[in-house]
């Protein structure tokens, strides 16, 4: 069993989502709630090295729950990866009173809070990535905040695009995992969705479905293409050429990182800074925040960075049998 905590930190690592507010409102509240003092800390394990910390009170996260991105900044620290590193930023918490850490982040900020696990400090991780693509759980903060920003921008993207009777491209965020870019292929019924972990890169397969939609009398052509193919630009142009077809690219970017979260993200992630104060509270370290099966779970770090995640087939199944084709 891990030491009693009595101070309890929280940050921000990696990229912003919509939501880590919330968390960071619940982290502060049911901290002073359960009698612990808590401290913030500005750009995330960054920050924690130079010492940007500071004690928060309640009063410090009013009218902080709609706002998007983090009222404590975040930033990216490959420093983190050294072990000499760890062990100085597990100081500079033992020298601030902080004995238990919340980390709102994802897969690498949950290495860092395992690294500093095993340097001493109890450490809780809670998922933090619109990407949706940490193993151990169902929902990740952001995530549906993020979906719903693109899906709006989609639908007026079609719009224009049937007025004009174009093909249109739509670049959404996703590197390595293509969530995003398939729950917008179903939601907006985009004729083609393309993903990280499907895509055969056959264009010619695309240019056939523009052509033969075209043929049936389809005044538009909307294709969702996540971030971790990309080239959409350079995409158009090859789709215009190929079908004499108008066509152009709309990359979304950061747009899907900002703005205020939805009621979902504002609950889900209220709900996990809230467990993450509660498992310190318990004397835990070391876990992570999960959500599954309708259920806020715990997991040991560790064993949920082993963890893999899949998309769901039937959901691309479901994609492909409802665009057309």
């Amino acid at each position: 069993m891990a030491k009693e905590v009595n101070t309890i930190g929280v940050l921000t690592s990696g990229g912003d989502a919509p939501g880590m507010n919330a968390a960071i409102r619940a982290v502060v509240r049911q901290s002073i709630y359960n009698g612990k003092k808590v401290k913030g800390i500005r750009r995330g394990y960054a920050g924690l090295l130079e010492e940007e910390i500071f004690e928060m009170q309640s009063y410090d996260v009013s009218d902080t729950i709609q706002r998007g991105g983090t009222i404590l900044q975040t930033a990216r620290c490959k420093e983190f990866k050294k072990p000499e590193i760890v062990k100085e930023a597990a100081k500079i918490c033992g020298k601030h009173g902080i004995d238990g850490l919340v980390v709102i982040g994802g897969d690498g900020s949950f290495r860092g809070a395992t690294a500093l696990a095993e340097a001493g400090v109890n450490t809780i991780g809670v998922p933090g990535t619109i990407d949706l693509d940490i193993a151990c759980t169902e929902y990740t903060i952001g995530f549906d905040t993020a979906v719903n920003t693109a899906i709006d921008a989609i639908d007026k993207i079609r719009d224009t695009s049937t007025s004009h009777e174009r093909c249109s491209i739509v670049e959404v965020m996703g590197r390595g995992a293509g969530y995003i870019a398939l729950w917008c292929g179903i939601a907006n019924g985009a004729e083609d969705v393309l993903l990280p972990e499907y895509y055969d890169y056959d264009e010619q397969k695309l240019v056939d479905h523009i052509i033969e939609g075209r043929k049936k009398g389809k005044q538009h052509h909307i294709i969702i293409n996540a971030e971790g193919i990309g080239h959409s630009t350079s995409l158009a142009k090859r789709i215009e050429a190929a079908t004499g077809i108008e066509t152009r690219a709309t990359i979304l970017g950061y747009m899907q990182r900002g703005g205020s979260p939805t009621a979902k993200d504002r609950v889900y992630a209220s709900t996990m800074g809230a467990k993450a104060v509660d498992l310190l509270c318990e004397g835990k370290t070391n876990r992570v925040v999960g959500y599954r099966h309708g259920e806020f779970v715990d997991f040991d770090i560790i064993e949920a960075l082993n963890m893999e995640k899949k998309i769901d087939s039937f959901l691309i199944d479901t994609c492909t049998s409802l665009n057309g084709r």
